[in-house]
C-alpha cells in the first residue's frame, strides 16, 4: 500500500471554509465545525406540522468534520503524565491505535516525537493547530527501540500502547511549548517504510519559573435546551434521563468540575436548568392551580400584595423573595411539593393539575419518568456537593436568554430575567455572580452596553476587531483578559484554548484540551511586561472524559489555578477600550438571532400566566411557572428551531386560555326597564376545581350606567355565583350590552356573554292612566253619597224604618205611582185623600 501524500492544499483548503462560514477570519482554525444543529451555524428552514414539535440534536456537536483518513492507523493520546517537560523522572504516555485500513497491520511500533524548537507566542499555537497534520514538527525518538509494540491489527480493530519516555531522552532546555507526539510505524502486505504510518500530536510546555504565576480560570458552562409540554411538564424526559446519567453531557460536565476537588474553578450556570432538573425529580409535573396561599395567615387572600408580579421575575407573593430567586417551588407551582426521594422515584411530588388535597394518593410515575427523577436527583445531590466555597457560580439570565434578541426586540424582558435568576442558585442557596456570555462567545455592543451593573460580561477574544487587536497584544502575541467596551468592564477568554488540540484526530479529548490550555499559559507567563490572565470557556457541549487527570495536570508551580472573579481581580480595562460598534459579530450570529415573533410569543405567554394568577384566588406561583417557560422559549438554545419555539410557547398559551375559558358568565337574553334603570341578575360559573376571583367589565353599544357589586368577585371551585346588576339609562330603545369577565388586573379572561337592554320609558303613562283612574273612583264615592243624602231628606224624618231599599230607584222615584202598603198593617196606615180635612 502506498503512503499519502501531504494534503497540506486540501486541509488548508478545509480550514479556509470552516474558518469562513464560522466567521472566524483567515488563519483561525474553528472550535465547532458547522453543521445544521450548531449554535454557530444558521439554522435549516423547517416547517410544523399541528401538533408537531421540532427539535434539534441534543448530544454533543461535532468537533470536526469528517475527513477521509490521513493515514492508515488512528493514534490517540488518552494520557500523558506530567503534563509539562519533567525536570527528572519519565514521561508517560497511553493511548490507541486503530486500523483504518481494509488490509492487516502487523509488527506496529511505537515511538514518541518531540519537537526541535519552542513555540512562544499565542500566533505560533494558532499557526501550530492549522498546520497540515502530516507537516514535520520533530524528530522521531528512536533509541533505544520502539517504545511498544502492537503485533497486529486487523480491518477496524484497535489495541492499547503505553509509552515510558526517559526525562533525559527529552533534549530541550529553551522556555516554551514544544510539540510533542506519538509515531506509530508497521508493516502491511507491501512491507514497512521509514515513514509514519499514524501518529497524534500535542503540546509539552517547558516552563521554569520560581518567582511568578499565571492566574487560570477554568469555567465550566451548565446550559441546556428546556422543551416543555403545553401543561407545562418537561419534555423529552428519555432525553433527558440520557443527558443526566452517565456519559451524558450535562452528567459529564458536572463529574469534570467536580474533579476539580478543593481547586477553583467557575460555573456558568442557567438557573433554570436547576430548575428543571428540580421539577424532574419531583416526578415531572405539569403546572399546578393548587393552593399556595394559606387563607388562615395575614394577607393570605392574596389581594394586596406588595411583592414582585410574575412579570417582574417574581413570584407574586407578598414578601417571598425566596421564589423570585429560583425558588423550585416557584417554578414548579406547587403547595410545597418536595423533590421526590432517590429511593423511591415511583411517585410524583406534584399533583399537576387538579390540585387536590394533602393526603390523596398520588398516581405512579411511569418508569421512564422514574428513572429520569432518580437520575435528576442524583445529578442535583452531585452537583450541591460540587459547588464548594472554592467555586464561583456565575448566573444566567434566567432561561438563557437570547441576550442579543432580547435587547434588539425586547429589553423588558431581559430585565424580567435578570430578575427572576436572583442572587442565589435553587435549590442550594449558593450565592451567584450574575453574568452574561453566549454559548459561543460573541456579543453584539448593544447586547454588551445593555447589561445591568456588576453583571461580568464573558465575551470571546475574537470579537475584538482585527485592527484593535493588534494593538492591544502583548509581545506573546496574547490579548489582555479585561477590556472596556464603550466604558463596560467585559472579561475576554481565550478562544485559543478551547479550539483543543492538533490534528490529526480528535482535538477535544480531555488531554488535548488541557495541554492547549497549559501551552497559552505558559506564552503568556514566559512574555516579558505584563502576564495576562487566561480566562478558559470550555465549550457547552463538551463531552470530557477525565477530569481528576486534567486538573492535576495543571497543578503546576506558575499555574494559579482561580476564579473568574479572582483571575481578573488586577487587571484593569482603562488601557484596553474597544468601541461597541465595532465589535465582531459574525453574519451568520446575526442571522440566527431569535427574531421579534419569537419574544412577542414569550411575552403574550407571559400575560396569559399573571392572568391566570390573578385569576385563582389562593395561587400565587403559577404565573412564575409561565415565565419560566416563556423565558426558555427564547433561549440561546432556540436558535436552532426557533419554528419550534413559537409553536410550543403559542401551544402553552392556548392551554392556559382553555383554563381561564373554564370561567362563564351568563346573562338573560333580553332585559326591558320599567324605568330609566332596573335590576337583572348574571350567573358567573367557575368550572375549575379551584376557587377563582374575577372582575365584571361592561361594554354598551349606547350610553348605559352598569352597577353591580363592588370590587371584586369571589367564586368557589365548581360552583356558580349570581350577581344583581342595576343597569340606567335616559335614552329610549334597544341598548346592546356586553358582560365581560377580567381578573383582578382588568385583563380579559376570554368568557362574555351579551343580553339587550330595552328602555321604553312608559312611566308617565302609566302614572297618567292610574291618575284618572283615581279620579273616577272616588268621583264615584262621592257621587253616590250626594244621592244617599238627597233621598234621606225626601223621605223627610220619620221613626219607622223602611222596608225597601232607600237607594235610588224606588217606587216613590217613579211619577204617576204611589207607593204601595200592605193591606191590614198598623204600621203604614193609608193616606187621607187629597183635600180630605186633616
Amino acid at each position: 500500500m502506498s503512503r499519502p501524500s501531504s494534503l497540506l492544499p486540501a486541509l488548508a483548503a478545509v480550514v479556509a471554509v470552516a474558518g469562513g462560514a464560522a466567521g472566524l477570519g483567515p488563519g483561525v482554525a474553528p472550535a465547532v465545525a458547522s453543521t445544521p444543529t450548531s449554535l454557530s451555524a444558521a439554522p435549516q428552514p423547517a416547517t410544523v406540522q399541528p401538533g408537531s414539535v421540532l427539535r434539534p440534536a441534543t448530544g454533543p456537536l461535532p468537533r470536526r468534520a469528517e475527513e477521509e483518513p490521513v493515514e492508515p492507523l488512528s493514534v490517540t493520546i488518552e494520557s500523558m503524565t506530567p503534563s509539562v517537560v519533567p525536570e527528572s523522572g519519565p514521561v508517560r504516555v497511553t493511548g490507541t491505535v486503530t486500523n483504518l485500513d481494509d488490509t492487516a497491520w502487523s509488527a506496529i511500533n511505537l515511538y514518541p516525537v518531540v519537537g526541535d524548537a519552542p513555540l512562544t507566542t499565542a500566533g505560533d499555537l494558532r499557526a501550530a493547530v492549522a498546520s497540515d497534520p502530516l507537516s514535520y514538527v520533530g524528530e522521531r525518538i528512536t533509541d533505544p527501540g520502539p517504545y511498544d509494540t502492537i503485533d497486529s491489527l486487523a480491518p477496524g480493530e484497535s489495541a492499547d500502547y503505553r509509552i515510558t519516555l526517559p526525562s533525559n531522552r527529552i533534549e530541550v532546555t529553551e522556555p516554551g511549548v514544544y510539540w510533542f507526539g506519538v509515531h506509530a510505524n508497521g508493516e502491511n502486505e507491501d512491507g514497512r517504510e521509514d515513514t509514519a504510518d499514524g501518529r497524534a500530536r500535542t503540546f509539552l510546555p517547558l516552563v521554569r519559573l520560581r518567582e511568578r504565576s499565571l492566574p487560570v480560570s477554568i469555567v465550566v458552562p451548565l446550559r441546556r435546551q428546556l422543551d416543555y409540554t403545553p401543561e407545562g411538564a418537561l419534555d423529552d424526559v428519555a432525553d433527558w434521563d440520557e443527558d443526566l446519567g452517565e456519559g451524558g453531557r450535562l452528567r459529564s460536565l458536572l463529574d469534570f468540575g467536580a474533579a476539580a476537588g478543593s481547586r477553583p474553578v467557575s460555573w456558568l450556570v442557567d438557573p433554570a436548568l436547576t430548575d428543571a432538573v428540580t421539577r424532574l425529580a419531583a416526578g415531572n409535573p405539569e403546572r399546578s392551580l393548587a393552593p399556595t396561599i394559606d387563607p388562615q395567615q395575614p394577607g393570605g387572600d392574596g389581594e394586596g400584595s406588595d411583592g414582585d408580579s410574575p412579570a417582574d421575575g417574581g413570584s407574586g407573593a407578598g414578601g417571598d423573595t425566596g421564589d423570585a430567586s429560583g425558588s423550585p417551588s416557584a417554578s414548579l407551582g406547587t403547595a410545597g411539593a418536595e423533590p421526590t426521594s432517590p429511593g423511591d422515584p415511583t411517585t410524583g411530588a406534584g399533583d399537576g393539575s387538579s390540585g387536590e388535597g394533602e393526603g390523596e394518593d398520588v398516581d405512579p410515575l411511569d418508569p421512564v419518568t422514574a428513572a429520569a427523577a432518580e437520575t435528576g436527583q442524583t445529578w442535583l445531590d452531585d452537583l450541591g456537593d460540587a459547588l464548594g466555597a472554592n467555586s464561583q457560580v456565575l448566573a444566567l439570565p434566567y432561561g438563557d436568554v437570547d441576550v442579543a434578541g432580547a435587547q434588539a426586540h425586547d429589553p423588558d424582558l431581559y430585565d424580567r430575567a435578570r430578575r427572576r435568576g436572583g442572587s442565589t442558585l435553587a435549590p442550594f442557596g449558593v450565592e451567584t455572580t450574575p453574568a452574561i456570555g453566549s454559548p459561543v462567545g460573541f456579543l453584539p455592543g448593544a447586547a454588551v452596553a445593555g447589561a445591568v451593573d456588576g453583571e461580568t460580561v464573558l465575551l470571546t477574544d475574537r470579537a475584538v476587531p482585527r485592527d484593535r487587536a493588534a494593538e492591544l497584544r502583548d509581545d506573546a502575541g496574547t490579548l489582555p483578559a479585561v477590556a472596556s467596551v464603550d466604558g463596560r468592564r467585559v472579561v475576554l477568554t481565550s478562544s485559543g484554548a478551547v479550539a483543543g488540540g492538533p490534528g490529526p484526530g480528535e482535538q477535544r479529548t480531555a488531554t488535548a484540551m488541557r495541554q492547549r490550555i497549559l501551552a497559552e499559559a505558559a506564552v503568556r507567563v514566559l512574555a516579558k511586561g505584563r502576564h495576562h490572565p487566561l480566562v478558559t470557556v470550555l465549550p457547552f457541549d463538551w463531552l470530557p472524559e477525565d477530569g481528576e487527570e486534567f486538573f492535576s495536570g495543571l497543578d503546576q508551580g506558575w499555574v494559579d489555578l482561580a476564579t473568574v472573579e479572582d483571575a481578573t481581580a488586577d487587571e484593569t480595562a482603562r488601557d484596553a477600550s474597544v468601541a461597541g460598534d465595532a465589535l465582531t459579530y459574525p453574519e451568520h450570529q446575526r442571522e440566527i438571532t431569535l427574531p421579534a415573533s419569537g419574544f412577542q410569543a414569550a411575552d403574550d405567554l407571559i400575560t396569559a400566566g399573571e392572568s391566570l394568577q390573578d385569576l385563582l384566588t389562593l395561587n400565587d406561583q403559577v404565573g412564575t411557572a409561565v415565565l419560566d417557560q416563556a423565558l426558555a422559549s427564547v433561549s440561546y438554545t432556540a436558535r436552532t428551531a426557533p419554528l419550534d419555539a413559537l409553536a410550543s410557547a403559542g401551544a402553552a398559551e392556548a392551554s392556559i386560555d382553555a383554563l381561564r375559558g373554564q370561567v362563564d358568565v351568563m346573562a338573560p337574553r333580553a332585559v326591558t326597564l320599567s324605568s330609566e334603570s332596573g335590576r337583572f341578575g348574571a350567573t358567573i360559573v367557575n368550572g375549575l376545581d379551584q376557587p377563582v376571583t374575577i372582575r365584571l367589565r361592561y361594554e354598551s353599544d349606547r350610553p348605559m350606567t352598569i352597577e353591580g357589586p363592588p370590587g371584586s368577585i369571589e367564586v368557589p371551585a365548581d360552583s356558580a355565583t349570581t350577581v344583581l346588576l342595576n343597569a340606567s339609562t335616559s335614552e329610549l330603545g334597544v341598548h346592546d350590552l356586553r358582560l365581560v369577565l377580567t381578573d383582578e388586573e382588568g385583563r380579559v379572561l376570554g368568557s362574555s356573554d351579551d343580553l339587550a337592554v330595552r328602555s321604553a320609558q312608559v312611566s308617565q303613562v302609566i302614572w297618567l292612566i292610574m291618575g284618572t283612574g283615581l279620579v273616577l273612583l272616588f268621583g264615584t264615592i262621592g257621587l253616590r253619597l250626594v244621592r244617599r243624602l238627597r233621598d234621606a231628606r225626601r223621605g223627610g224624618p220619620s221613626d219607622q224604618p223602611s222596608d225597601r231599599p232607600s237607594d235610588a230607584g224606588s217606587a216613590d222615584d217613579l211619577p204617576g205611582t204611589t207607593p204601595a202598603t200592605t193591606p191590614g198593617s198598623a204600621g203604614d196606615p193609608a193616606p187621607a185623600p187629597r183635600g180630605t180635612p186633616a
